[in-house]
Formats: structure tokens, C-alpha cells, sequence
């Protein structure tokens, strides 16, 4: 779960993190009033779950309480399109008004978990502002990890080897160490996937302060974290991944015209690159787990053909734990019920395949079958394909 920049950095003042005075606006008129409560000069950023806002034109410096609410003007309500968002981008909700900060140096830092070493990590850099891949690729020397042990936890003389790195000077040490154990706790005390400061600046008069923030939180966690929770803003994401949640369903929408219907994570990435290997672009992972029932496939088939660009649906089962024939039922009753008008490939193996493919066959559903997953690709590109090329 994503988080906004104003909900992490109130997370990290709350951890002891150093961030700019600033708050939420929602109407020009607002973010007018803050910029007055802030001494008049001012920067307005947009507030949505998506990189690369500055590039965009997401993030405005105004001079006085005026210009701030003309930049609020021009934001809200209009969309946004960064790297991070896509063609469609983001409709701008919400606004950050902050003080202007008088910066010396932009720096990274950020917390993640090493799956390799099966611990969180922390990251650090003096190349800040910048995207940290680009810094890796290009300057991997600027770059410096601490691994932190689950068993004793972030150590005070980590902080202060990381502070020097950093560049910090002596005077400083005791503030850096500080803030890093701040960003530390808040990752593991609410259970986050990232905790990232990008940029963390140094100011003129020596401070360290926290002028960009990120948090992702575990989705598996987030019973055990309510207040995290009432942070989600459900405008941010995808209506059909919000519906997919509650029937425990795992959808992801992309940007394809070939829609999945998969049992297991594993065989739906799978079933997505053999999609691309023959031509096709994949619309979704959907992902409707080893014990669906009837209901459930029948649901999974509505939140996948309410994709206005699904052209055609590939559904790729093995049967395991799930049966084919709960497969089966779950396709005749979703037809039912929703006028299917795009071709539709399905490839059934495994447990009771064979009552499965009877199931369909005397549904009269205009089905194209396969037995191989090599097949079923080639079938619904072909098929997409064809039938886009017939709309032309």
C-alpha cells in the first residue's frame, strides 16, 4: 500500500525525522491561507502516488500568498502525467504547501529489504534528488548500504559511520544519527516495504531535513497496522484492483489488450511472457488463487472484462488444489451473466480436466481451446489480432 507524501512525512516528524512546515490544501483558497501562516514564499506540490512530480510540473515555487493560490489553481483538479503514471497519469486531489528551504547539499536515504540477505538494508547516497537507480548505474562508488540485524536491530555506531559518510561534519553526527534511527523505526515499527528520503538536504545554517518522502507498507501486514491503514486513498488506485480485494483476488492492471485468467502467481507471470513472446501484450495479472470458488472466478471474470481494452481473455488453469471443473463453472456462469464479445482461449489441465472441458463444450460458448500454454498464446494473439484488424 502507497501512502502520500504529506502522510509519510507526518509519519517521520512523529519518528523524529526533521521535515519542512508545511500542510494539506485541498482549494486554492487554502493553500493561499498557508502560505500566509508560512511567512508568504512557498513551494505547492502535487499529492499523488507517483514519481517524477517535479519533471511534470507537479511542484511550483510561489513568491506570495497570491502566486500560491494561482499555482493551487492550476493543479487541482487537473491531471498530472509523470514517468511513473502513464499516458492516462493522475488526477491532482490534493496539495502540499511547504516553507521554502535554503539548500546546501541534496542527499538519499532509504530503507528497503534485502531479499537477499532476508533483512532490511539501508541505502545512502550523496547523489540525492535523482532517481537511485540511475546513481547505481552510473556511480555505484556513491552509494552505501548498512544491513541491519533483525536480532539487535539498527546499532548507534552504524548511524555514525553512515554520517560521516554522508559528509556530515562533526557538529552535525548527533542530528544524522538521530534521523536515521527515526526513518529505522518507522520501517520496521510499521511494517513497510520502503521508507525512502529523496532528497534529504543539508541546509545553509547546517540542518539535515527530510524535503521529499516515500513510504510503501506490506499489504500483508496491514491488520496489524489500522492507523497505516486509514491512510489509503482509494482515489489513487485501480477501481477494479479495489473490487479485486474484496474477494481476495490478486489483479493488477497493465496496460495489454489480452486478458489473464490464471490460477498461481507463478503460472500467471509465466502465462504473461508467453503472451509477449508471440506478440501479445498482457492486460492484467490476475491471480485467482488455489481454492476460488464458483463465486469467486465468476467475479474475477467481471473485474477482468470491465477493462474497457481487453480485447480477448486467455484463462490458463492448472489444476492443483483448484479443480477444473470449478473453472469451468465459473466461466459458464460469469457468460451468463456478462455479454462476452471478445474471443476467448482456455487451456485446462491437471485435476478433473476432463469434466472441466465436457462443462464447456456443452455450455455453447464460443470458446477456443488449447492444450498447451504455447498454443493458447498463439491462439488468442492471433485472435486479437484478427479481430482488431477486422474493426479497422
Amino acid at each position: 500500500m502507497n501512502i502520500h507524501e504529506y502522510q509519510a512525512k507526518e509519519i517521520l516528524r512523529r519518528f523524529g525525522v526533521p521535515v519542512p512546515r508545511g500542510h494539506l490544501a485541498v482549494t486554492p483558497e487554502e493553500a493561499g491561507a498557508i502560505a500566509r501562516e508560512l511567512g508568504g514564499a512557498c513551494v505547492v506540490k502535487a499529492q499523488i502516488h507517483a514519481g517524477g512530480r517535479g519533471k511534470a510540473g507537479g511542484i511550483k515555487l510561489a513568491a506570495n500568498p497570491q502566486a500560491a493560490e494561482a499555482k493551487a489553481a492550476e493543479l487541482l483538479g487537473n491531471k498530472l502525467v509523470t514517468y511513473q503514471t502513464g499516458p492516462q497519469g493522475r488526477i491532482v486531489r490534493r496539495l502540499l504547501v511547504e516553507e521554502g528551504l535554503d539548500i546546501e547539499r541534496e542527499l538519499y536515504l532509504g530503507v528497503v529489504l534485502d531479499r537477499s540477505a532476508s533483512r532490511p538494508s539501508l541505502i545512502a547516497s550523496s547523489e540525492g534528488g535523482v532517481e537511485i537507480e540511475e546513481v547505481a548505474r552510473k556511480n555505484p562508488e556513491k552509494i552505501s548500504r548498512e544491513s541491519i540485524d533483525p536480532a539487535v536491530g539498527w546499532l548507534p555506531f552504524q548511524g555514525r559511520r553512515l554520517a560521516y559518510r554522508l559528509g556530515a561534519r562533526h557538529e552535525q553526527v548527533a542530528a544524522v544519527v538521530a534521523l536515521v534511527q527515526g526513518l529505522v523505526r518507522a520501517f520496521v515499527e510499521l511494517d513497510c516495504s520502503l521508507a525512502e528520503i529523496n532528497p534529504l538536504v543539508t541546509t545553509r545554517d547546517g540542518k539535515f531535513v527530510a524535503l521529499d518522502a516515500k513510504m510503501n507498507f506490506d499489504n500483508n501486514a496491514l491488520y496489524r497496522q489500522p492507523e497505516v491503514l486509514s491512510l489509503r486513498d482509494l482515489d489513487e488506485e485501480d477501481p477494479r484492483e479495489i473490487e479485486a480485494s474484496r474477494f481476495g483476488l490478486s489483479y493488477i492492471s497493465l496496460e495489454g489488450n489480452i486478458g489473464c485468467l490464471v490460477n498461481g502467481a507463478g503460472l500467471a507471470m509465466a502465462t504473461m511472457d508467453i503472451i509477449k513472446l508471440h506478440g501479445g501484450e498482457p492486460a492484467n495479472f490476475l491471480d485467482v488463487g488455489g481454492g476460488a470458488t464458483r463465486e469467486k472466478v465468476t467475479e474475477a471474470f467481471k473485474i477482468l472484462l470491465s477493462d474497457q481494452r481487453v480485447r480477448g481473455v486467455l484463462v490458463n488453469i492448472f489444476g492443483g488444489i483448484m479443480r477444473c471443473d470449478i473453472i469451468a463453472q465459473g466461466i459458464v456462469e460469469a457468460a451468463r451473466e456478462i455479454d462476452i464479445r471478445v474471443p476467448m482461449v482456455v487451456r485446462l489441465q491437471g485435476t478433473n480436466v476432463e469434466l472441466g472441458k465436457r462443462i464447456l463444450g456443452e455450455s455453447g460458448l464460443a470458446i477456443i481451446p488449447a492444450e498447451t500454454m504455447a498454443e493458447a498464446a498463439e491462439k488468442i494473439v492471433k485472435a486479437v489480432q484478427g479481430k482488431m484488424q477486422n474493426a479497422n
